[in-house]
């Protein structure tokens, strides 16, 4: 069984958040099935899904969770050593209703237990109820037996912020300060949180992201760390990007601070697609009250920022678009060490993630 730990930090007990970049014990994943969400009753993501797995598992394990009606289907679909076990959930979307992994140098591992609610609540989520998806975190941890910090009543997602591993945190205003997740807490009070659950002295606030409809602008589409005292940033010189003002605006806050080790950031530039990625088979998602309607033509999020960092290798979005070629090549040279793989991922986008949405990395213990 595993503890439940409430009356302390993982600051207080010498746990901190790993980087992406540091070494990893296996990859996390949920399997989409919602088809008030998902096209074609999410086959197609499902198909992308396995293929996202399968690219990961190149370079470390993964864990598949799925729901009991899904269970055969998923296993079918993947190979045998991609472990595959039951855990009930509203979506698919692990990033941020799983657990936020922090670990000591003594070979100690807990996970933080953030209460989720759907990117807002009743104010402005995405979806009702989402209570099977704040039971994830819980079930990941009772599974692998390790300790998990429960922040009832503080509302956060994994896709909201990134850490160097040294101290530092980055997450954006829009996201954060959002009235559907703390709205009784002031900008210091978050910070708080964050630097007792996280463990760290800084938190660098971008203003907004890219996605203000989904997730109220989650950092993993605007920025991520390269190494420590290096980050890639979104970027493009085209004024008519429906995300060029929040790429500039971000690069600009980035150039200009420093992180917890008084290091003024290595900025590297990543571009965003050529084209917007649009929305269409919309009529093929189901309507269910309770959740937003999609629309033919809505602009979906598809940043390569939303890449995930793996043992050895990083998993890339393409969107059949025509700077999908030079992202990967940006990617490869932030990363020479690591081998680039690109995955086509509109499917994911279209239901309002990406590659780094879905998964949840667990750190490798000392």
């Amino acid at each position: 069984m595993a503890i439940r730990l409430n009356d302390t930090t993982p600051k207080q007990d010498g746990y901190r958040m790993p980087a992406e970049f540091e070494e990893q014990e296996r990859i996390w994943m949920l399997w989409p099935e919602r088809s008030d969400n998902w096209r074609d009753g999410a086959k197609p993501a499902q198909k992308v899904f396995a293929n996202v797995a399968k690219a990961i598992r190149r370079f470390e394990p993964v864990t598949v969770c799925v729901s009991p009606a899904q269970f055969s289907n998923c296993r079918a679909h993947l190979p045998e050593d991609i472990r595959v076990v039951e855990i009930t959930s509203n979506d698919s979307w692990i990033r941020d209703c799983g657990p936020t992994f922090v670990i000591n140098d003594m070979g100690g591992i807990r996970g933080c237990d953030w209460t989720f609610n759907a990117w807002g609540g009743l104010v402005d989520g995405l979806y009702f109820p989402w209570d099977q998806d704040d039971l994830v975190a819980q079930k990941v941890c009772e599974l692998e037996e390790i300790p998990s910090y429960r922040t009832e009543g503080f509302v956060l997602e994994g896709g909201s912020f990134h850490v160097d591993g040294e101290g530092t945190v980055i997450t954006t205003e829009m996201c954060l300060l959002s009235e559907g997740r703390n709205p009784l807490m002031t900008k210091e009070e978050i910070e708080d949180m964050l630097q007792e659950y996280l463990n760290c002295e800084k938190v660098i606030w971008i203003r907004d992201g890219i996605d203000p409809d989904e997730t109220n602008g989650h950092i993993d589409d605007v920025v991520q760390y390269v190494r420590p005292g290096e980050v890639a940033c979104i970027w493009t010189e085209d004024e008519s990007n429906p995300f060029y003002e929040e790429a500039q605006a971000a690069y600009q806050t980035l150039t200009e601070v420093v992180d917890a080790k008084g290091r003024k950031l290595n900025v590297h530039k990543l571009c965003l697609t050529k084209h917007p990625v649009l929305l269409h088979g919309a009529d093929s998602i189901d309507m269910v009250e309770g959740t937003i309607p999609r629309k033919d033509g809505e602009i979906s999020i598809a940043s390569y920022m939303n890449f995930l960092v793996v043992n050895g290798g990083v998993i890339v979005p393409q969107y059949g678009d025509e700077n999908d070629s030079l992202a990967m090549s940006q990617i490869q040279e932030m990363y020479p060490e690591r081998k680039v793989v690109g995955v086509r991922t509109e499917e994911i986008a279209y239901g309002g993630g990406n590659i780094h949405c879905i998964t949840q990395q667990q750190p490798k213990v000392k």
